[in-house]
């Protein structure tokens, strides 16, 4: 949960209020489409396919299309989707075995928990068998360029 504290600081006539805000457990502040950067995030990686005719599935809540399964693409829980604020933005994925990819944001996974769920095409480059469904990982924003 975030706590926000409101201070007032009196200065010869001006009287200034500062606000602090708080964030735990790796969750989001999000602020009018804007998020605050994560960096190492545990998280549960699962196999997610973004293909027209996958069961269950639809187009990519960023941009309304279907996807190749090809593409280093995510789907983030909801509350890491950051209500689309992550859209089309870069995470970095850390696996198993020093290996680390850079994945882009299509998608959100509603009804999920501290979840990515990553294309065919990270799993194969983690060298990992999409049949195990899931693994330990940790991601990252990676900034925008200035």
């Amino acid at each position: 949960m975030a706590g926000t504290t409101k201070v007032a600081v009196v200065l010869g006539i001006a009287l200034l209020f500062l606000q602090v805000s708080c964030a735990v457990s790796g969750r989001p502040t999000v602020t009018e489409g804007k998020f605050e950067l994560r960096q190492n995030v545990p998280a549960t990686m699962t196999v997610n396919g973004f293909q027209q005719g996958e069961p269950g599935g639809g187009p990519a809540s960023c941009d309304g299309q279907f996807h190749s399964d090809d593409e280093f693409i995510v789907s983030l829980s909801s509350e890491w989707y950051a209500g689309g604020a992550r859209c089309g933005k870069l995470i970095h994925i850390a696996g198993g075995a020093n290996l680390h990819i850079i994945a882009k944001v299509v998608d959100e996974c509603a009804g999920c928990d501290n979840e990515v769920g990553a294309s065919i095409r990270i799993w194969k480059n983690f060298n990992l068998d999409p049949s195990v469904g899931q693994v330990d990982i940790k991601w990252s924003d990676v900034p925008d360029e200035a």
